[in-house]
């Protein structure tokens, strides 16, 4: 059996990167898959696609997970569609990168709204329907930047240590209800994204590592995946790095 056969799915920033990585894990054990884009219609498209060549259910939101109205709304929408919410993969993320002295204030504000406020738009609209259900997981994807901080990065850095506080206060809030939370930090992972940096800092990265590599995206979406099936059961306020020892 799938280990995720019978499981409804909401995946926020689903149209690449570590998103796609785990829509696709997620339809490939079965889980009935909804996920959201915003910029990247093209691609967002193209995955609903895809993933409906596995079988099961998939559907793709065009929403702004960073506006609360907007997430009520999508989560209404997909329990209409789906009949149940049982994970919620709140990914949906950006950067504004830039030395404080530098960064501007719509810098700051911008990824607290996308990173940290949309954590709390759809965990808020999901967690009725996950305690109605008296199960649940809700999956946040912060970074190890959130845990050990970043040169240049202060505003990324104060949204994902937001979420790791944010993750474990509802893991306290809504443990009774056998509703988890956790989240995932990934390190270095090799996506569109660092794909763009130069190869000399990349490699230097690498050999900080104890593995001497770069992740990569199905790594991540393979935790995900633990922590949204049945296997994960008794794990709650946790975060687990997927980061190739880089903090140890």
């Amino acid at each position: 059996m799938k280990l995720l056969e019978g499981k409804v799915a909401l995946i926020t920033g689903a149209s690449k990167g570590i998103g796609k990585a785990i829509a696709q894990k997620y339809a490939e054990q079965g889980a009935q898959v909804a996920f959201t884009y915003l910029s990247s219609v093209e691609k967002g498209q193209a995955l609903e696609q895809e993933l409906q060549q596995t079988g099961t259910k998939v559907k793709g939101y065009r929403s702004d997970a960073s506006n609360h109205e907007a997430a009520v709304d999508l989560v209404k929408q997909v329990i209409e569609d789906f009949g149940a919410l049982d994970i919620l993969i709140n990914n949906a993320g950006i950067t504004k990168d830039g030395l404080l002295m530098r960064m501007s204030e719509e810098q700051w504000d911008r990824v607290i709204q996308v990173n940290l406020k949309s954590v709390f738009n759809l965990t808020k609209a999901s967690m009725r329907q996950m305690m109605k259900q008296r199960a649940g997981s809700i999956i946040n994807i912060t970074s190890v930047v959130g845990i050990r901080g970043n040169a240049g990065q202060s505003n990324y850095a104060a949204s994902k240590a937001g979420i790791i506080g944010f993750t474990k206060s509802v893991a306290l809030e809504l443990g009774s209800r056998n509703v988890r939370s956790n989240a995932i930090a990934p390190g270095f992972i090799e996506t569109e994204m660092t794909g763009e940096l130069d190869e000399k800092v990349v490699e230097e990265w690498k050999q900080g590592i104890p593995l001497k590599r770069g992740g990569a995206a199905s790594d991540v979406a393979d935790c995900a995946v633990f922590l949204g099936s049945d296997m994960s059961n008794y794990i709650t306020g946790q975060v687990l790095q997927v980061d190739g020892g880089m903090l140890t």
